[in-house]
């Protein structure tokens, strides 16, 4: 299969599920809440922490048709599967990369994060289905690095095909993992970020966000900076994830789903207007075109733009809706 890699702007190896990543181009497939570990900075929210659900993207599913509709909403070009722990339910990541493999073909890149040092028979069951592993090795394993299950793990699945990598957060010590690095394909690095779930063991350990408006925490940066210098090492910052991965992503998805009269941002989100009537307005109806609105539950959705210069005299309730494209999660309401 091939595997296109690329470079980041600052001339540093990036991955082929990271090139995906970039271009928002990436389901993501929260196969389970479970795992065997109790990572003190892990920002998983309550409602997947530790709870045997799926996800793809933000939408909870319960079958790989169902993610594969939620892939076919972005035209994803590929899929991360985490969690949890994937390989706690190997039989699910299984059946669901099969499943994308078959429905999209043997170019749709498959990524996989895992706590577990897979063995040969996992990694067996796993080859045709996942291009990329990337190793989430703990962080009281990083001084002692090369004597672990990890680099035996690596150096297995770099000779089985697989491309290899470890991926962990920005942590004091980081620097012990660059005694790994020849087993490896890459190593990326996601800056420390504050959770609702790991508020407390952050503050515990004395740590604090960076500012108001970002999770990243302060200090995170400066741990990897000197690891970061190697070709093979990929620094993520939070500010990227936030404001250039999801925006990519949803931006796909928004030019699959919008409907005709929903504005679509620079952010990719929708914009629309909604109209509660407590009155007539078919006169309002007759003068648009049937792809100009819908109704739906007593209101109607329609062009912000044709409610902001009809809507004066129209009786009922008025307002523009900002959300996520394909019914997703509403940013803001604002009155006319």
């Amino acid at each position: 299969m091939p595997q296109e890699s690329g470079v980041s702007p600052g001339g540093r190896f990036l991955s082929p599920g990271c090139v995906l990543c970039h271009q928002g181009a990436k389901m993501v497939l929260f196969v389970t809440g479970r795992c065997h570990r109790t990572c003190w900075y892990c920002p998983l929210s309550y409602e997947r922490k530790g709870r045997d659900v799926v996800f793809a993207n933000e939408r909870k599913v319960s079958s790989p048709s169902e993610a594969i509709e939620v892939a076919e909403s972005m035209s994803a070009l590929g899929t991360g599967v985490t969690g949890g722990e994937p390989l706690l339910e190997l039989d699910r990541v299984v059946e669901y990369c099969r499943a994308l493999k078959e429905h999209f073909g043997p170019d749709h890149q498959i990524h996989l994060y895992t706590g577990l040092a897979p063995n040969e028979a996992m990694l067996r069951r796993l080859q045709g289905l996942v291009d990329e592993i990337r190793l989430h090795p703990p962080h009281e394993s990083w001084p002692c690095i090369l004597e672990t299950d990890f680099a035996r793990s690596a150096v297995l699945a770099r000779n089985m095909g697989f491309l290899i990598g470890i991926e962990v957060p920005a942590l004091p010590g980081i620097e012990d993992l660059a005694a790994a690095l020849p087993l490896l394909d890459f190593l990326n690095i996601n800056e420390l970020e504050w959770g609702e779930t790991c508020a407390a063991a952050m503050r515990e350990r004395g740590f604090e966000p960076e500012d108001g408006l970002h999770n990243a925490v302060l200090g995170a940066r400066q741990w990897a900076e000197k690891l970061s210098l190697d070709q093979k090492v990929h620094f993520c910052s939070s500010v990227f994830k936030d404001s250039v991965q999801l925006r990519e992503r949803l931006k796909r998805i928004a030019a699959n789903t919008a409907r005709p009269f929903e504005e679509v941002t620079d952010d990719g989100t929708v914009v629309y207007g909604v109209l509660e009537a407590t009155g007539p307005i078919d006169d309002l109806l007759e003068s648009l075109d049937e792809d100009d609105y819908v109704v739906c539950e007593g209101r109607v959705e329609m062009a912000w733009w044709v409610l902001t210069d009809h809507g004066a005299g129209l009786p009922g309730k008025k307002y523009v809706v900002e959300r996520y494209p394909n019914g997703g999660m509403v940013v803001e309401v604002t009155p006319l």
